[in-house]
């Protein structure tokens, strides 16, 4: 495992002498627009292991993606390798269709301490959820980037990340798509977590029933998605989302197709860099 082999494979150049926040970002933004946040392995009969030396052959040498529990593993690292002061946490996800938070840990994130400042960070949420760069751990505060306007609410020691969401364009729908909960200002509740320090291990039984589980999404849907310069690009399933953020004012324009399965291939090779070994079943 090497420093200078992970650069390479997040196509990262630029100095990095000091573990400070502008190398952080930078990171980071190489990180999610080259690493897709996928969870293919299990939808190719492949299993997921946890150890670090699995996730970076997987992700390093062969240039795939992986999911929270593997590309933030991946990034903690990493970070550790250029000295950062990093830290694994463990969040609880927000499950919209339950209109609630899930029960059980289930996201694994990183927090970093940069010159006496805790930020947030998060390769792994995927989608537009994203975040784009470190997020500092403020509570109320608003924190525009790219994908949308962040914010951390905290209460009595546990902490909330939630997004203000943006109308959509969808083209062929000839019209604009408001976000699915208007009665609640267009903010979509992401996850919460506490400062509670956890190792990899605390998360070996999730990634054990993330794989056999059949109620969970990633168990239902193939998903791989990655961040582009002005968007996200997500293939779920059969189905090509592109978005492009803040296309107009306040809005991102969403481009929806079908695939076939010939297409699927293709598209995991051109759009995402992803050669599987084994055969994909969407």
């Amino acid at each position: 495992m090497n420093i200078q082999e992970y650069f390479g494979r997040i196509s990262f150049n630029k100095p990095h002498k000091d573990a400070d926040l502008q190398t952080l970002t930078a990171i980071l933004e190489h990180h999610i627009q080259t690493i897709p946040f996928e969870n293919l392995s299990m939808h190719c009969g492949e299993a997921i292991e946890l150890d670090l030396q699995s996730t970076y052959d997987k992700i390093v040498r062969k240039k795939r993606g992986g999911w929270c529990l593997e590309t933030n593993h991946l990034l903690f690292w990493a970070l550790q390798e250029l000295g950062y002061d990093v830290r694994i946490l463990g969040a609880n996800s927000y499950e919209p269709a339950e209109n609630g938070y899930a029960a059980e840990m289930n996201h694994l994130l990183l927090k970093v301490v940069v010159k006496g400042d805790s930020y947030i960070v998060d390769a792994g949420f995927g989608g537009s959820y994203q975040m784009w760069q470190p997020l500092m751990l403020i509570s109320g505060k608003d924190q525009p980037q790219g994908p949308g306007v962040f914010r951390f609410m905290e209460d009595n020691g546990t902490w909330y990340l939630e997004k203000v969401k943006r109308k959509h364009y969808i083209p062929e729908h000839g019209k604009n798509a408001s976000p699915d909960t208007p009665e609640m200002e267009n903010i979509r509740k992401i996850h919460r977590f506490t400062l509670e320090p956890r190792h990899i291990d605390d998360f070996r039984e999730l990634n054990v029933y993330l794989q056999v589980s059949p109620d969970n999404i990633l168990r239902k849907k193939s998903i791989c998605s990655l961040q582009t310069t002005s968007g996200v690009l997500a293939l779920v399933g059969w189905t090509l989302t592109e978005i492009k953020y803040n296309y107009t004012e306040g809005m991102d324009l969403v481009n929806i197709t079908a695939l076939t399965d010939e297409e699927v291939e293709k598209t995991l090779k051109d759009k995402f860099s992803i050669v599987l070994e084994n055969k994909l079943v969407p």
